[in-house]
């Protein structure tokens, strides 16, 4: 996919990642970027910088991302490229509170999921249509001192393969983003293990994620080392569950 001429939606526009692709894409020759995010006037000032529009968007709520798809289609045309990016880190273990594990599942994943639910449709309607949802390395790996992270990423990930399995053929081409740490407001406070490998700037993630649309490929891996450690996890699964806990090991360690 080339992104000149493209109507694109991000959410989780106003920082990090999803700020650098709604510059990017711009910068790329975009038709227009959408940006969306909780923090409305953030999303604001992003459109303002690359000549746009910013919504307030509450992923959250479904009602909201309904009204930010009708909205950039009415105003400007057919979405070409949604971009579902918002995540969030919250909740450490298996014993945190309902509320916890429902707002992480809410935003990490069922988010991905009302997007697709209500494009998905208008797409295959009009011959096609791109996805790229955020996820994380931890949802194809684990994330080491977060179950919350680690599951709801899982499911984005699963989420994404199910798409492109069950509407490939239809036009709906999807990809998933899935760094280790990217120096962003939820790495502020330290990344733990994910940064094994090296905090990268959300440029680098960017620039994977505009080379892999245009490949038109699955997987966004900004560290590519990721690859490898998914060869040893599917190659000798209780092998890597050691080693996993060796790290963990090592994690609980240094705190």
């Amino acid at each position: 996919m080339e992104l000149k001429d493209k109507i694109i939606v991000v959410t989780g526009g106003a920082s990090g990642i999803g700020r650098e692709m709604c510059l990017r894409f711009a910068e790329e020759g975009a038709a227009k970027v959408i940006v969306a995010d909780l923090n409305g006037d953030g999303a604001q000032a992003v459109a303002k910088e690359i000549g746009s529009v910013g919504h307030a968007v509450d992923v959250r709520n479904e009602q909201d991302i309904i009204k930010l798809i009708d909205d950039t289609e009415s105003q400007f045309g057919p979405i070409d490229l949604f971009c579902s990016n918002a995540g969030i880190l919250i909740g450490k273990d298996i014993f945190e509170p309902d509320d916890v594990w429902q707002a992480i599942w809410e935003v990490n994943t069922m988010s991905h999921v009302w997007a697709a639910k209500h494009l998905v449709p208008r797409m295959i309607a009009r011959g096609g249509g791109y996805l790229l949802n955020t996820a994380s390395a931890a949802g194809l790996l684990s994330q080491i001192g977060s179950a919350t992270y680690a599951v709801t990423k899982h499911a984005a990930v699963a989420l994404a393969e199910w798409l492109s399995i069950t509407y490939g053929d239809q036009g709906i081409k999807v990809s998933v983003l899935c760094p280790q740490a990217v120096r962003t407001a939820m790495t502020a406070d330290g990344a733990g293990v994910a940064a094994v490998d090296g905090m990268i700037e959300p440029e680098q993630a960017v620039n994977a994620v505009v080379e892999t649309l245009r490949e038109e490929r699955f997987l966004v891996l900004p560290h590519p080392e990721v690859a490898e450690y998914m060869q040893r996890k599917t190659s000798d699964y209780d092998r890597w569950l050691k080693g996993m806990r060796r790290l963990q090991g090592l994690y609980v360690e240094a705190q």
